[in-house]
């Protein structure tokens, strides 16, 4: 039987580490970039190697009996929890997959018979790990480590988890507001209000809808591309580097991020009002786009987009959407995609060095 322990236990004896690095673990299951996940068991999610790993008993390292994360999310809290219950994560295989992509990437199939129930069991996590603790990333605003104040989290959810996957209706009071709202904007995205355009080449899917909408429901079409240009009604636009570029992705080769310097300076030579194109740096999480107004911190660009301002810009959308086309036309030219990127090698890609 294996038990979780806080990360700062690591070395006090043979631990796996999920989702997260660190010296001294026995065996890492994680998708972060770099991460030494052995090549059999990399997945797109850090989950996803977890369950691999269930499928390969034999696997070096898979005995230890200690299982850690330096953070709570519900990618990472998936694979802990499939380790500590292995029958039945195999049993629900599929359901905790679409559980930890939808969850890490925001990204799924609606058609997929398991869709509901794994937005349900998303709901249920999020809304209760902001109730009964913080928000994702809010440790820091309450002056505690995120390594530390996580396995509180761990600790609540692990053992009430298991009556939620076998019965959504015993979470859904917790649950159900999220999920309200998420479907309400999965009919938008459905709708003939809602047009989808993809750049495959590039990677970029660019969205036009009336108003920013949660990204469940938004990034639903963006499956297999790792750009989304979100052009929302009173000129309202955000661009953003989704977290598929922030991990190592087994399943399809990815493009590097590229520094949106340039492509910022070349807004700002378009826009006429006030505010300025501000950007985030390449190797946050989910870097946006976007005119400025009050600097948000990390918990708000974490958070939906129908939970932050969004402001109108001078720029038609016809013409933002062929600016940032052209962009990266340009700036992949000569650039082909593959897996596993260093941080190193993407670096040198936005230096035209590749």
């Amino acid at each position: 039987m294996k038990y979780f322990v806080p990360f700062q236990q690591l070395r006090q004896q043979p631990t796996i580490v999920v989702d997260s690095t660190g010296l001294g673990a026995s065996l890492t299951l994680a998708h972060w970039r770099g991460a030494a996940t052995p090549d059999l068991l990399r997945d797109d999610t850090s989950a996803g190697s977890v369950l691999r790993a269930l499928h390969q008993p034999t696997a070096s390292g898979l005995k230890a009996e200690a299982v850690t994360a330096n953070h709570f999310d519900i990618d990472g809290f998936v694979g802990v929890w499939a380790l500590l219950n292995p029958e039945l994560a195999l049993r629900h295989e599929h359901l905790l997959r679409l559980v930890a992509t939808l969850g890490d990437f925001r990204e799924i199939n609606w058609q997929d018979p398991l869709a509901t129930h794994a937005l349900q069991l998303v709901c249920w996590l999020n809304a209760e790990e902001k109730v009964r603790f913080y928000e994702p990333f809010g440790a820091p605003a309450r002056r505690r480590r995120e390594d530390e104040a996580s396995a509180e989290k761990f600790a609540w959810f692990l053992p009430r988890f298991a009556p939620v996957l076998a019965d959504p209706e015993t979470g859904r009071a917790a649950w159900e507001p999220e999920y309200t709202r998420v479907q309400e904007g999965v009919a938008i995205m459905h709708s003939t209000a809602t047009t989808v355009q993809r750049y495959p080449k590039i990677g970029l899917t660019v969205v036009r809808t009336p108003e920013p909408l949660p990204y469940y429901a938004l990034f639903g079409p963006t499956v297999g591309t790792d750009m989304v240009l979100s052009l929302y009604d009173e000129q309202r636009y955000e661009f953003e580097y989704k977290y598929t570029t922030w991990v190592d992705l087994e399943s399809r080769p990815t493009l590097p991020r590229l520094p949106l310097d340039a492509l910022t300076a070349r807004l700002n030579a378009l826009e006429t009002t006030a505010r300025r194109w501000t950007f985030d740096g390449i190797t946050d999480t989910g870097p946006l786009l976007r005119l400025s107004g009050k600097s948000l911190s990390k918990v708000q660009r974490y958070a939906d987009p129908d939970q932050r301002p969004i402001y109108t810009s001078s720029i038609m959308p016809q013409q933002l959407e062929a600016e940032v086309v052209a962009f990266f036309r340009a700036g992949y030219a000569s650039i082909e995609p593959k897996r596993y990127w260093s941080w190193a090698e993407i670096r040198a890609a936005g230096q035209g060095e590749v």
